[in-house]
């Protein structure tokens, strides 16, 4: 029954590219799809904080339309078709778990990623690598990108040596940041806060978390929170453009301690 739907969807995919297809499928490319790639992925992650199953199961199926019409456009050219992308992934994966699936013995995670890179390092595409910082995305979010490359070098011994480091670390970057502001120089204003936010990141990935999702969160808050100053104007008939700062940091404070 499970391959009957598997098959279903590769038979549907094939015949929306076909002669007789959907006009916008077929006239799509690898390069085409990239912006919905990325907006699908975006839009799952939404899903998976919405904590809302159906939600996440149609948008997995969105995610994986567009996995499906890549390997169909790639299978057009006969370059691969889909079984070869799930015979990579399955090789791949035995080969990188041999702790799982061979006679590798592990005490912990940070083994297996370990285990992980080495095996990484002698496969085919790798040899090219001379950086440790080589094959780090450049489309990566900066964030999430700053983030792998601090513990790429962290790994080789690049790091801190406790947290107390990377806090007066970025309490310098602040320093340096309100120095550049009195040059009114645009560019090395900019350095400096960007190397404030590395610092900032850093920090994050000191205490194991992930600057892209602790970020994601404030947004989130500052969202809620904005709304709920919005409903609390409208319940008092007030326009939000009419209040002086004051007064809407006063609704703000508010809406702060009614969280707690």
């Amino acid at each position: 029954m499970q391959k009957d739907l598997f098959e279903t969807l590769i038979e549907i995919i094939a015949t929306l590219r076909g002669e007789n297809g959907c006009p916008w499928d077929r006239e799509q490319t690898h390069t085409s799809l990239k912006s919905t790639l990325i907006e699908e992925t975006y839009e799952t992650v939404e899903a998976i904080d919405s904590g809302k199953p159906d939600k996440l199961k149609e948008e997995l199926g969105d995610l994986l339309l567009n996995i499906m019409l890549q390997a169909q456009i790639a299978a057009e050219s006969n370059n691969f078709d889909i079984y070869d992308v799930i015979d990579t992934l399955n090789e791949k994966l035995i080969r990188r778990h041999p702790h799982v699936f061979g006679d590798v013995n592990v005490e912990n995670a940070e083994d297996v990623v370990n285990n992980w890179e080495a095996i990484k390092s002698q496969e085919s595409g790798y040899e090219d690598r001379k950086s440790v910082l080589d094959g780090i995305p450049n489309a990566l979010p900066a964030l999430l990108r700053g983030q792998k490359i601090q513990k790429r070098v962290a790994r080789v011994g690049f790091d801190w040596d406790n947290i107390s480091d990377v806090i007066a670390k970025v309490d310098e970057e602040l320093i340096e940041v309100k120095e550049s502001l009195q040059t009114n120089d645009p560019d090395t204003i900019e350095m400096e806060i960007g190397d404030l936010l590395f610092s900032v990141v850093n920090l994050c990935r000191f205490v194991d978390l992930q600057a892209e999702e602790t970020l994601r969160k404030s947004n989130r808050k500052f969202i809620a929170r904005f709304k709920r100053m919005e409903n609390e104007l409208e319940k008092q008939g007030k326009s939000l453009t009419d209040q002086t700062l004051a007064e809407l940091d006063k609704i703000w404070e508010e809406v702060k301690k009614d969280e707690k």
